[in-house]
């Protein structure tokens, strides 16, 4: 059985609230922030062109044309104008190219202090790394700001602009058609291209501020690296040092031109998000003070930002809201299908700080879900003794109908079972998603191993990608047998694609001195786990691990490693890789970061929960270390070129009653079912979701 996913209510094309207004020539939308106005990549369908194309479809428009003159920054909120006629581009073109559409954003700062309440930036702007600009104060610049009467005139200036020369074209948005190509070459001398920026002080408390900008010109990144040159970083702005803050402050407020028809003065405007007005209080705000609606809100404002994966029709199961990245701290939903899972995590029931669970799964329910199930998450997991306890997991839905016991869901097009009623995880970590596909692209022939795999959910990914063999190691006797599943159902041949009831730590050792070798390795392991003779935790054990792991790469492979122990960081994982492969002997060539799904938002101000590292070999290998132990067989004889499939050890290791190594670390012996184990999240944010 695969539900469906209920996509009309939570997942619509376009809001038509967003439109502000609309006629022959023109359509003026006030774009949400996190939506990008073009799509980033070929294949990504929300962006606000597409899903206002399809929404146009939609309602019955003959016509979908959308002539593109201005672009927001995906985290800019506010006015986006386009034309719904071709033979509106002209004129509109003439306005954006001649710098006569007047352009007016809001932005909040702190560390205003005792500046002038306006001012004029110029600056010249050139590329910085990592995707960001840096400007160049021009010898001029701060000379109107030093001499006030000299700005009243400029405001002044500015003021009479309505009925004549207006100014203004681009700031966080770069001019379509050519509005920056108006300047011509004169603004873009050796120094960099030119940025001028008015701004006027609305309102200030205490130290944070609200500032009106006008850009006269449209440079990349004008307005946030402007005010952050000037010691003013937009708030939320983490490319530019900014305050913290749940999102980008920064809103296209008004658009002013003449209409491409008639020629007659036209202002768009774009009401504050209420995010202004509440970072400007600086007041800690309840999420959960406004009940049921509120938190109903909340949650489908973070449903809207997972359009682009709901809607692309191969994934049923995705994250719905993750925490504090969502504006609902101690709170995480999944959706699977027709129905939700909703964790709850850190202080107990009634305790300062904890979710009020009747108002989250009142709200969840609201969302249109056939069913919602709830998981407990206690600040201490050394309290959950069973975790399919009715207190931490009960087996039912707690609010509309339960699920079959088993059901399937579909990821990139794959088939995964879950079980929702199954203690604390439900067989699939939603989080790897893209990991998974990144194994499915990687493994083209390849031989991979699979440690600490669980359902399997990377074997799975390997087999769709063309793997000739692949090794599944988990010391879960019914993870593994889950595994073997989710094999069967994508046609894996058993003899190919092995599974093994075994402890990672002295599997990996048998396998080193058997000569083993794998193309592609995923490390995934718990952060914590405990057994009754033996600990890990991966702050302190995962170089070692992953030394073992390094042992078994053939030459040009590639390791993927990932933890979501939020007392690792991410530099530290690095580190921790880079020393795992020198004890190896390994010759790492790339160590490649890679991104979380868009579903699991990082905390306001932290670090990603998840870190996941990609980190490739040379083609041939470098001398092992001394000391290390050396791996049995050439390691070329093992090279993707040909490598037999493991026999022997693997094959005593084999899923079939086969026994753990004697004094091994079980290290999933605490997880009932193959889930993973663990403390509950900090005070802030959810630990790695379903996990």
């Amino acid at each position: 059985m695969i539900p469906r996913l209920a996509l009309s209510e939570l997942f619509p094309d376009f809001h038509p609230e967003w439109i502000l207004a609309e006629d022959e020539d023109l359509i003026v939308v006030d774009k949400p922030a996190g939506l990008s106005t073009h799509a980033p990549e070929a294949d990504r369908i929300d962006d606000v062109v597409t899903r206002l194309r399809a929404f146009l479809r939609g309602r019955g428009d003959a016509d979908d044309y959308l002539g593109i003159h201005q672009r927001l920054d995906r985290d800019t909120s506010g006015v986006l104008l386009f034309t719904r006629r071709r033979e509106a581009n002209a004129a509109l073109a003439r306005q954006f190219e001649g710098r006569t559409v007047q352009k007016t954003y809001v932005a909040a700062v702190s560390g205003f202090g005792d500046r002038a309440p306006r001012g004029t930036l110029r600056h010249r702007l050139v590329p910085a790394p990592g995707g960001a600009m840096r400007a160049i104060a021009e010898a001029s610049a701060g000379r109107e700001e030093r001499g006030r009467g000299r700005e009243e005139r400029g405001r002044g200036r500015e003021e009479r602009g309505a009925g004549g020369r207006k100014k203004g074209a681009g700031g966080a948005e770069r001019g379509a058609g050519g509005a920056e190509r108006g300047a011509g070459g004169a603004e873009k001398g050796a120094g960099g291209a030119l940025a001028i920026t008015r701004y006027r002080l609305l309102e200030r408390r205490g130290d944070r501020a609200l500032l009106e900008l006008r850009p006269e010109t449209g440079r990349t990144h004008q307005l946030r690296v402007q005010l952050a040159t000037i010691g003013l970083p937009i708030a939320g702005d983490p490319l530019y040092g900014g305050a913290e803050a749940p999102r980008l402050l920064l809103h296209a407020a008004e658009l002013r031109l003449e209409h491409p028809a008639t020629g007659a003065p036209a202002a768009f405007r774009s009401q504050l998000p209420a995010a202004f007005e509440a970072w400007l209080a600086a007041a800690p705000a309840d999420p959960y003070a406004g009940g049921v609606a509120a938190v109903e809100r909340a949650m489908q404002e973070a449903a809207e930002r997972r359009y682009g994966v709901a809607r692309a029709g191969d994934t049923t199961a995705l994250r719905l809201v993750h925490g504090a990245g969502d504006g609902l701290p101690f709170v995480s939903v999944d959706l699977y299908g027709e129905h939700l899972v909703v964790a709850l995590f850190g202080a107990g029931e009634g305790e300062p700080g904890a979710p009020p669970r009747d108002v989250v799964l009142d709200a969840a329910h609201r969302l249109g879900a056939r069913g919602v199930y709830v998981k407990v998450r206690p600040k201490h997991a050394s309290v959950i003794v069973d975790a399919r306890r009715e207190e931490f997991a009960p087996r039912h839905a707690v609010r509309g109908e339960s699920a079959p016991d088993d059901f399937t869901v579909i990821e990139h097009g794959l088939p995964f079972k879950v079980r929702l009623g199954d203690g604390l995880s439900t067989g699939i970590f939603l989080d790897q998603r893209e990991n998974r596909r990144r194994v499915r692209e990687l493994a083209r022939g390849a031989r991979v191993l699979n440690l600490f795999a669980y359902t399997g959910g990377f074997s799975v990914a390997a087999v769709a990608g063309g793997a000739r063999a692949s090794v599944t190691v988990d010391v879960s006797r019914g993870a593994i047998a889950w595994a073997r599943d989710n094999l069967d159902a994508v046609g894996a041949d058993p003899a190919a694609h092995v599974v093994v009831e075994a402890d990672v730590f002295p599997w990996l050792k048998t396998a080193a001195q058997s000569g083993e070798r794998f193309d592609l390795i995923v490390l995934d392991p718990p952060s914590f786990a405990t057994t009754k003779k033996s600990r890990f935790s991966a702050a302190s054990d995962f170089g070692a691990l992953a030394a073992l792991a390094f042992r078994l790469l053939a030459p040009g492979g590639r390791l993927l490693a990932c933890t979501n122990h939020r007392g690792i960081a991410r530099a530290k994982f690095r580190r921790h890789l880079h020393e795992a492969a020198r004890e190896a002997g390994c010759d790492v060539v790339q160590m490649k970061d890679l991104p979380d799904p868009i579903d699991f938002p990082s905390e306001p101000g932290a670090e990603s929960h998840l870190k996941s590292v990609l980190a490739s070999v040379g083609a041939a290998a470098a001398p092992a270390a001394k000391g290390a132990p050396a791996a049995k067989g050439a390691p070329a004889a093992r090279s993707s070129q040909g490598a037999p499939a493991a026999k022997g050890a693997l094959a005593a290791r084999s899923s079939q009653g086969a026994p753990a190594a004697k004094g091994a670390l079980a290290v999933r012996a605490a997880k009932p079912g193959g889930a993973r184990t663990g403390p509950a999240a900090p005070s802030r944010s959810p630990r790695r979701g379903a996990r």
